[in-house]
């Protein structure tokens, strides 16, 4: 219907326009005719009349159209001329156009569009400039389009150089700036002028206003932008970025540290985003290569770029430097602090926090442009100075270039194996009585569940199948036949799987019960093995005990256990690395006996600690070396142990004193060994070290905590030089020091005759005085020897008994308390030689009343024999237990 009325209407137009045309037409020709006739008025009458009588007949043929236009029409309609055809449709399409074109002129003219340049549009895009996002890109840009900014150029440039424009936003920027740069001549000078503002230095009092941080980003996104109106032709001159890096690399804003900060972000930024600049490998398209191509950046521009920021890098590089050495010294003075004081004051401590921070801001912005500029970055030496405060023993070792030697964790290979080599109970004990076969015995147990469930289902559908299959008479038989198989079959496979999960269910079930009987009897078996705790002094007894204590297993009886291994005896302190390692080696399988004894340990811990009386010391020291022998076997974390050493150590006073050095007896040498808790144990030992000599202790306390101190930290000491002795004098140390035992005696003694004597009879002699280095329980054999070399060495042996009575008297007048262990053996050694019959009693007499007399009655007597000193008569009643049973009878 649509396209017979267009064409109804297209016919009414061509028939009622086309008497108009020809009507314009003869118009048109009898304007062009009358022309003629002037111009030919003086050419000739002849051939104007001429003339004039064809046009008059062709104006009345025309007429005579005119007045019967449906008639031209017909003759038209009729005509069957192609060439007149095509000349009359030519004509009216031209026709068509110049009309059209009239009227597009007419109504442009009547409503001429131009851009509006009215305020409030321009003031709506002017903010709009000023919040520039990729969102609103669309928008701006149409609006741009249909404003007339001539007379606001000025006030857009302000905007676009306030707007806080993000990585996002740049190319929506980018393209705005395009846009009124193509429109307003005078733009691109005013924007280059206004982002180059951004750049210049501010004066100090605004600067104490201004948010550094939002100015740094503000640099950064100005410098983008400007890069990106460079690629785009925007912006044709680089001589602008020369001037900006020039001022960023400049050296004298290494001095202000946050503006050396926000340049390095710039410099790295804008190595990144303009490697083109300085002349560095881009791995970039073709089409990217030809466009680069294009930008009029000369070679000399491309070298200065590049020379101003490595140079600016070296410099960077030696302030890095000189950082990383002044933290280093801050360091080591805040260690000789903590080591004086104990404590660093909180100036210190913000001092170093600043610094620290500064630093490492300063290496991360180093860093960060040398990657931009594809060099490598700055390696600072690592003296492990530069990430924690150390202790000033730490720092020197370091400061003098000597690695310490890792010293061993155990002194020995028997206490590394007592702490680390714990039994494994699974190769001793079955599954189901560590409570591993419960959790699957429940998993197959539900597993069994779900697939009767599952058959069960599956058995009602194929019931109801059947159902049906027989009131539906009509369908096939064949094949439900092979489907009823097939079902079978798989009924079949299930069984068979069912009856295998019910056999292993069986047995599981068969061990519970098993275990279940066991249960019926842990209670007075339990009893009894509690009892036997106590008496497990020994590795072997308390990893039988914890294999047997296994097969009463029990939630109930680890709880019992538990209890019974927290109450151990104040006084039994012996039980306790054997208790923690029976808790150690139960941890493998039973999760909840370390947590459940950890924490009454620590409850503990902090009742006593927070109780300020001075009672109940056994009980203080028996739970902190509890918690210590559990950090030797690792069940006890350190940040336990350091906390409760703390504590201490805050209030070191009274009871608390003890507690920590009992504390680091027990595990400060293993926390001091390992490398992790290392650092930490040394500044604790430090703190130790400065409270000892800040506090007025007593001498029993001072010593505790010099005995404490050097035994998690030993002096560091040279080694011993080994004496070289000549190989004869190694055998004769060798036989009676190594080789001498109560059988190989008269072999000995054979060995010793057959050396030279005129040789050696003086260093025999000096060995025979050294008694007190072998040995106490073989004294009586060096007598043997004595007595038995007497027969064929009279002089020897007579010189033996000489020195003994000599070391005697020069213990009696120096009285030396290091010398106690060697006068007691010559007490012995005495007693043993009356014993072999090698002296008679009136020496033995005589030495007796030598120790009562000697030195009473002079001026020395205090020193030689103090009132409260008992040493004198431990080396009578040493003699006496020697000898003295001989005396009971005789003359």
């Amino acid at each position: 219907m649509g396209s017979e009325a267009e064409t109804e209407r297209g016919g009414a137009w061509d028939l009622a326009e086309y008497g108009s045309l020809l009507e314009d037409i003869s118009d048109r020709r009898a304007w062009f005719r009358n022309r003629k006739l002037l111009q030919l008025e003086g050419s000739g009458d002849a051939a104007g009349r001429s003339f004039a009588t064809a046009e008059n007949k062709e104006a009345e043929s025309r007429e005579i159209e005119m007045e019967h236009p449906e008639d031209e029409c017909r003759i038209v309609g009729g005509n069957h001329d192609k060439h007149d055809d095509e000349e009359n449709a030519a004509r009216l399409e031209e026709y068509k156009r110049f009309i059209d074109m009239k009227i597009i002129m007419r109504q442009s003219n009547l409503n001429p569009e131009r851009a509006d340049s009215s305020i409030r549009r321009n003031t709506t895009v002017i903010k709009k400039l000023k919040q520039i996002n990729e969102e609103q890109r669309e928008g701006l840009m149409e609006e741009l389009r249909n404003v007339n900014l001539s007379k606001f150029v000025s006030e857009a440039v302000a905007a676009i150089c306030e707007a806080k424009l993000k990585s996002s936003d740049i190319q929506a920027a980018v393209q705005a700036c395009s846009l009124l740069h193509q429109r307003y001549k005078d733009f691109s000078p005013c924007l280059i002028q206004g982002l180059l503002k951004v750049f210049s230095p501010t004066k100090s009092g605004d600067d104490l206003d201004a948010d550094k941080s939002l100015k740094a980003m503000r640099k950064r996104s100005t410098l983008k932008l400007l890069i990106e109106l460079y690629f785009v032709g925007v912006v044709e001159d680089a001589n602008i970025f020369v001037n900006i890096i020039k001022d960023l690399t400049s050296i004298e804003y290494l001095k202000d540290r946050d503006a050396t900060q926000t340049n390095l972000s710039l410099l790295a930024s804008f190595a990144r985003q303009g490697r083109f600049f300085l002349g560095l490998h881009q791995s970039v398209q073709e089409v990217e290569e030809e466009f680069y191509k294009g930008l009029n950046l000369t070679s000399d521009q491309k070298k200065l770029f590049k020379k101003a920021l490595h140079s600016y890098y070296d410099a960077v590089t030696e302030l890095l430097q000189s950082e990383h050495t002044s933290l280093r010294l801050m360091e080591l003075e805040n260690a000789k602090m903590l080591n004086a004081r104990g404590e660093l004051s909180e100036e210190s401590m913000i001092s170093y926090e600043r610094l620290r921070k500064s630093y490492d801001q300063l290496f991360l912005g180093v860093s960060t442009l040398a990657e931009a500029l594809d060099m490598q970055p700055p390696v600072m030496p690592d003296d492990g100075h530069t990430t924690r405060v150390t202790t000033g023993a730490d720092a020197q070792s370091s400061a003098s270039g000597k690695e310490p030697v890792p010293e061993p964790i155990w002194d020995d290979e028997d206490t590394k194996s007592f702490y680390e080599s714990l039994p494994d109970l699974r190769a001793f004990v079955p599954a189901v009585l560590l409570g591993e076969a419960e959790s699957k015995l429940n998993e197959q147990t539900q597993k069994n569940q779900d697939q009767q469930t599952e058959f069960a289902t599956e058995t009602d559908v194929v019931v109801h199948e059947n159902s049906e299959a027989k009131v539906d008479l009509e369908l096939p038989h064949e094949g439900k036949v092979d489907e009823k198989v097939k079902d079978e079959e798989k009924d079949k496979e299930r069984n068979k799987e069912l009856d295998k999960e019910k056999i292993k269910i069986k047995e599981i079930e068969k061990k519970v019960g098993e275990k279940d009987k066991l249960k019926a009897l842990d209670g007075a078996s339990l009893d009894s093995l509690l009892q036997r705790l106590p008496g497990c002094v020994s590795r072997d007894l308390i990893d039988q005990l914890t294999v047997e204590f296994c097969y009463l297993n029990s939630k109930s009886n680890r709880k019992k256990l538990v209890r019974a291994l927290f109450n151990v005896p104040r006084t039994s302190l012996e039980l306790l690395p054997y208790y923690s390692r029976m808790v150690a080696t139960l941890s493998t399988c039973m999760k909840d006996v370390p947590s459940i004894l950890l924490s009454m340990l620590e409850e503990e811990f902090n009742f006593l600690i927070n109780k300020k009386d001075q009672t109940n010391i056994e009980t203080k020291i028996k739970n902190i070396r509890f918690i210590g022998e559990l950090c030797k076997f690792r069940i006890a974390p350190a940040t336990l142990v350091f906390s409760c050493l703390k504590a201490c150590l805050d209030d070191f006073n009274h009871h608390n004193i003890d507690v920590a050095c009992n504390l680091l007896e027990t595990c400060g040498r293993f926390l001091y060994r390992q490398p992790e808790t290392s650092i930490r144990m040394a500044n604790m030992l430090e703190i130790l070290v400065r409270l000892k000599n800040v506090k007025n202790l007593d001498p029993r306390h001072s010593t505790l905590v010099e005995n404490a101190y050097y035994l998690c930290k030993p002096p560091e000491r040279s080694a011993r030089v080994a004496k070289v002795r000549p190989p004869l004098h190694q055998y004769i140390r060798k036989l009676l020091f190594s080789d001498l035992d109560k059988s190989s005696a008269e072999h000995v003694l054979r060995q010793l005759r057959k050396l030279p004597w005129h040789e050696c009879e003086q260093y025999i002699l000096k060995c025979f005085m050294k008694v007190h280095k072998g040995k106490y329980s073989q004294v009586h054999l060096i007598a043997l020897l004595t007595a038995g070399l007497s027969r064929y060495h009279s002089e020897f042996a007579v010189a033996v008994v000489d020195e003994v009575l000599e070391e005697i008297r020069v213990g009696l007048e120096l009285n030396d308390y290091n010398m106690q262990q060697r006068r007691i053996a010559h007490m012995r050694f005495l007693g043993e030689l009356y014993n072999y019959e090698h002296i008679d009693s009136s020496v033995v007499f005589e030495t007796l009343y030598l120790i009562i007399v000697f030195g009473h009655g002079t001026p020395e007597e205090d020193t030689l024999d103090p009132p409260e000193d008992c040493f004198r008569i431990r080396m009578i009643v040493t003699l006496l237990q020697t000898c003295g049973h001989y005396f009971d009878r005789g003359s």
